[in-house]
């Protein structure tokens, strides 16, 4: 179950009519259940779905139809959307295999909607990402710099997917492009990609180093999904084991312990302080931040605590293959903080790995392209703009 504001669903009870609830499968009575006194009521997911399908359909305001179709779009996108209905209601003649096809379809309905909602595209676009599908996503990038060739971000995007797809050519003809467009963001981005260059050649260690800071230091450790009911996995285990071994040979140091994805009632940063106290770290060493989403906002919240409580120098610890992508988030967080006042921003960030791969592997395409994707959000660029980053 979900909790809608009473106000979106007068509204939406409204668009959509008291005739399309006569023609629906679903009772009214199902559809309401509950309004409470601080306004919300309780609908059941797949009653939300058929209000915005019905959205999609029948109702004459453009406006509200690319609306439901973003809100489809972002529905399926946690999870939340059965692909039969998707496909039997909505998007007839199109097989729904993922929830990315559904995304897809939804943004590409919107876009025809209204040709002129750059949104739509940037959004269809890093669904074609997500999809791995880059030459169509390079295509929707050059449709947006069509419609608006001073879209920035649209040009700071299709330069770099066209590197990753393996296009020098055209990347160099971008980049150059960016450079007469605004030579700070061209000299921003140059820095943005050397460090990524940098962060792959680094060896990554595995021991616990022998030359932390022994004084205002914080080992930062990343979550990783809890089970449904709430329990640690094998991967969050681990890095935990590398936390406490950590922690204990440096007894002076903070340990902040990141992860908000609620499962169960429990949070990643839940479990983890309960671990790490249940197994002899002092409690009041253990910093909880319990708000983050993914990697990205890990490395936000993480070094908003770091710049609050004073810390000076960091150990970033999580898995190996997730490694190199943390630390180039973990960098280019760090130099965005300068312009939040932290004037700490020259940090030492060092790391420790949960051995899960070979150290010495090298980076794949696939995860050159999620250090890449992640890189981009970090830099201001949302994912989906005004729905996520």
């Amino acid at each position: 179950m979900r909790y809608i504001h009473f106000r979106w669903l007068f509204i939406s009870f409204l668009v959509i009519g008291l005739g399309a609830c006569q023609n629906s499968d679903i009772p009214v009575s199902q559809n309401v259940s509950v309004l409470s006194d601080d306004g919300k009521v309780e609908i059941a997911e797949d009653d939300i779905l058929t209000m915005l399908f019905q959205t999609v359909k029948a109702d004459p305001a453009t406006s509200l139809r690319i609306q439901a179709l973003n809100d489809i779009a972002m529905h399926y996108y946690w999870g939340n959307g059965d692909l039969e209905k998707a496909e039997k209601e909505l998007f007839h003649g199109t097989a729904m295999k993922s929830k990315y096809d559904v995304m897809e379809a939804a943004f590409q309905q919107a876009s025809v909607l209204d040709p002129y909602d750059l949104d739509v595209k940037y959004s269809l676009a890093t669904v074609q990402i997500m999809k791995k599908k880059i030459s169509e996503a390079l295509d929707t990038y050059e449709e947006i710099l069509q419609f608006d060739e001073s879209q920035l971000d649209a040009r700071v995007l299709h330069a770099l997917y066209s590197k990753l797809n393996g296009d020098e050519e055209e990347f160099q003809t971008s980049f150059a492009i960016l450079k007469e467009m605004n030579p700070k963001q061209y000299e921003a981005y140059q820095t943005r990609m050397d460090l990524v260059e940098t962060i792959k050649a680094i060896p990554l260690v595995a021991e616990v180093p022998a030359d932390l800071s022994a004084e205002n230091h914080a080992f930062v450790v990343l979550g990783f999904v809890l089970s449904d009911d709430g329990e640690m996995q094998e991967t969050l285990l681990e890095r935990l084991k590398v936390a406490k071994t950590a922690a204990e040979k440096y007894p002076q140091s903070k340990i902040i312990v990141t992860g908000g994805v609620l499962k169960n009632g429990k949070t990643e940063a839940d479990v983890m302080f309960d671990w790490l106290a249940e197994n002899g770290i002092e409690e009041d060493r253990i910093i909880k931040e319990d708000l983050a989403k993914d990697t990205v906002e890990n490395a936000l919240y993480s070094l908003d605590i770091v710049k609050r409580e004073g810390i000076e120098d960091i150990t970033v610890i999580t898995s190996a293959s997730h490694m190199r992508r943390a630390l180039v988030l973990f960098h280019e967080v760090n130099d965005m903080m300068a312009k939040k006042g932290d004037k700490q921003t020259n940090r030492d960030i060092s790391h420790i790995v949960y051995a899960d791969i070979e150290q010495e592997d090298e980076v794949t395409e696939k995860e050159e392209l999620a250090i890449y994707r992640d890189l981009i959000r970090a830099s201001g660029i949302w994912q989906f703009p005004g729905l996520k980053r």
